[in-house]
């Protein structure tokens, strides 16, 4: 998955930097040229990074520690995940760091990739109903489609569940795999890195959100001609562009109808 030699060299900001995507996310962003900021809310977690990564500490659910973190920068990857901390984590970490990260940058554009998960939209599954996980990634998501940034959203398979033989690379959309197993789909943590990484400097994965899986075959080279085979969302549109609507906005928490209308806005 090499990157064409005119490809721009960024200041990519890593949020969740030390998580097991983010790893990969930081040393895929360094071995393509750009300049690496890793965001992270304890130092000592950030000394197994790669030396040529700055660190940055901040807490992602306080937005006036992020001023300096988003400084200046080209570009943000989320691989950030509330990991377990129920319906409040959930909230504070899964949505709240986007939103807390758009109000950081006070309108200022860089290009954004963000990682949520496969079955977002599902509403009505087990682990949604006890975690609101799936919800609030999903406002995460609108948050950036209505802040106007170019992005990419991708919403991977299971990490490594992988065969050994299992990384030819599937992008869907419209978030159609519900089983809330592996049967839904599987990826490898580092083409998941790889992906977002590309997605970066890529103007056909502008504006596209995708959910990412592997079959069997060998991995391809061209990530430009998989992006471009996509559907771009509707500009500002909440939902993606083949997204089931059963998540109305008249119905969603006041609090965070008025985070929609401030990055639309901003």
């Amino acid at each position: 998955m090499t990157e064409a030699a005119t490809t721009p060299v960024l200041k990519v900001l890593v949020v969740g930097a030390t998580g097991s995507i983010g790893r990969l996310v930081v040393e895929q962003a360094l071995g393509r040229g750009h300049t690496v900021r890793a965001l992270v809310r304890d130092a000592a977690r950030a000394r197994s990074l790669p030396a040529a990564a700055l660190r940055v500490v901040a807490d992602l659910t306080k937005a006036d520690t992020l001023v300096s973190a988003v400084a200046d920068i080209d570009a943000i990857v989320f691989t950030h995940g509330s990991d377990g901390g129920g319906k409040q984590g959930a909230e504070q970490v899964d949505y709240g760091a986007v939103r807390n990260v758009l109000q950081a940058l006070g309108g200022r554009p860089v290009r954004i990739a963000l990682m949520t998960s496969i079955g977002t939209t599902n509403r009505t599954g087990a682990y949604n109903r006890s975690t609101q996980a799936h919800d609030w990634k999903r406002r995460g998501e609108r948050l950036v489609r209505a802040s106007g940034m170019p992005y990419t959203i991708v919403r991977p398979g299971w990490f490594d569940y992988n065969a050994a033989d299992q990384h030819r690379l599937v992008f869907l959309q419209g978030d159609k795999r519900h089983a809330g197993d592996p049967s839904d789909g599987v990826v490898a943590r580092l083409q998941i890195a790889q992906v977002l990484v590309h997605s970066l400097t890529s103007a056909p994965a502008t504006g596209k959100t995708l959910e990412l899986v592997a079959e069997r075959g060998s991995a391809q080279e061209d990530l430009d001609r998989l992006f471009g085979a996509l559907l771009a969302d509707r500009p500002r549109a909440l939902d993606a562009i083949l997204d089931e609507a059963n998540m109305p906005l008249e119905s969603e928490p006041a609090r965070v109808r008025e985070d929609y209308g401030q990055v639309a806005t901003a």
